[in-house]
């Protein structure tokens, strides 16, 4: 269609790409000033544009974003909308599908805390992982992924990639540079990482891994949702950083939504018209809710991840673990790396426990009164789940393996319910030490 760019209704093309609904389309975040700003301040004032949430004659406003709940969207003339089908989706509000003033804020606010260019919201952490890998790849192409990664990003990678005709690659994630360069392949597109893996807690060298992968062709894709605002993927090269947003941004484990920022508007576009193409868009409720949690952020991580680190310590300590799993422990293998990468530390980690059998494990966590058992993390409820690990990460000779989701409880009280746990595991146990 035709657009007149210079005058639509009555605005000037360049009013409009300053308005914050089309600017992070259009232009990204990259010179907001909010970016200059602390991480903390970051948190606070990104995506806050009060004077646009308001029709008050007296500029009266609000401080967090209307909800807007839509599927059409209406048009004062043929003109905007013209306009806003002349580049889809990139200039605004369309349809429901391309999201509302509700879900830009908040795809503005990661952009800033992530440091990228733009960033697109989806209805969950998977969306945000399969879109991510599918807006770079096609029939014949080949993926490299570490296979510590989220379990149904890997299903995803088996069940439709491959039947799809890409062929995928797993690494391992404490991979070396000249094993890495020994898989890439010719036709390799795009290399999948999660660094520290969220079940056996293994970093992976994401410097090395851009390197080797920009050397090739291939783009870098990020799942940083156990390190989210603690470390900057962006910062090491990676093309997309993928965030399960439900579980530390939200922080209340009452949503399910997910959030990509791509570094640049090439990669942005790209990202966007996949999301756009897949139909995953989350919903409006839930952008406001993870905006909501995003204010926050800052505050509940530093609580959590103090009482993750202090708890961590004190199982190091105990007779009936074999090793704790965190990778801002000094007895972690891998802590030089972890220092050099993140700014601080997150909620989530594992123990191995000693040759106790399933059944008195079983009834050790069933037991507990503070930790629920369930999937997930970041929330403020501290959860705890049985989960396995790969011989290559800490070997199979140790006994079953349990992951912590501390949240904001005392970490007193948690340490109490852990004792009273591993009484109860002794008690149930006749072969543990």
């Amino acid at each position: 269609m035709a657009v007149n760019r210079n005058l639509i209704d009555g605005v000037d093309e360049e009013t409009l790409l300053e308005h914050p609904n089309i600017r992070m389309h259009r232009r990204g975040v990259v010179e907001d000033e909010v970016k200059s700003l602390r991480l903390d301040t970051q948190m606070v004032r990104a995506a806050f544009h009060n004077e646009t949430w308001t029709t008050d004659p007296l500029g009266r406003s609000v401080l967090n974003v209307p909800v807007y709940h839509n599927s059409t969207v209406t048009f004062k003339s043929v003109a905007s909308l013209e306009y806003s089908m002349s580049d889809i989706p990139f200039n605004g509000m369309l349809y429901g599908i391309h999201g509302n003033p509700t879900s830009f804020a908040l795809e503005e606010a990661f952009a800033i805390i992530e440091g990228g260019y733009s960033a697109v919201a989806t209805s969950s952490g998977l969306a945000a992982n399969n879109a991510a890998l599918m807006a770079f790849v096609e029939a014949g192409d080949h993926v490299l992924m570490t296979d510590g990664a989220y379990y149904p990003t890997k299903l995803f990678s088996q069940r439709i990639l491959k039947k799809f005709g890409v062929g995928v690659t797993y690494y391992q994630p404490n991979i070396g540079p000249e094993e890495f360069s020994k898989l890439i392949q010719a036709n390799t597109k795009a290399v999948y990482v999660e660094t520290p893996t969220s079940n056996s807690f293994v970093l992976s060298d994401v410097a090395m891994i851009v390197q080797k992968a920009h050397e090739a062709g291939a783009v870098v894709i990020c799942d940083n949702s156990w390190g989210g605002s603690i470390f900057k993927p962006h910062d090491l090269g990676c093309d997309v950083v993928t965030n399960a947003a439900s579980k530390l941004i939200a922080g209340h484990s009452d949503l399910i939504l997910g959030l990509i920022s791509a570094k640049d508007e090439q990669t942005y576009r790209k990202v966007k018209e996949i999301v756009t193409d897949l139909g995953c868009p989350p919903g409006p409720d839930d952008c406001y809710n993870a905006l909501r949690g995003m204010r926050t952020l800052g505050v509940r991580l530093k609580h959590q991840a103090e009482s993750a680190l202090r708890i961590a310590e004190w199982l190091e300590s105990r007779t009936e673990v074999a090793r704790v799993m965190h990778p801002a422990l000094k007895s972690h293998p891998q802590n030089e790396l972890f220092r050099r990468d993140f700014r601080g530390s997150s909620v989530l980690f594992g123990f191995q426990l000693r040759g106790f059998e399933h059944a008195a494990v079983v009834s050790m966590v069933e037991n507990l009164k503070l930790f629920s058992l369930g999937f997930s993390w970041g929330g403020f409820k501290s959860l705890i789940t049985i989960t396995e690990l790969p011989n290559w990460d800490y070997g199979a000779e140790l006994g079953e393996t349990l992951r912590l989701s501390i949240g904001l409880e005392d970490p007193l009280d948690l340490v109490e319910d852990l004792k009273e746990g591993f009484q109860i595991l002794r008690t149930h146990s006749t072969v543990g030490s």
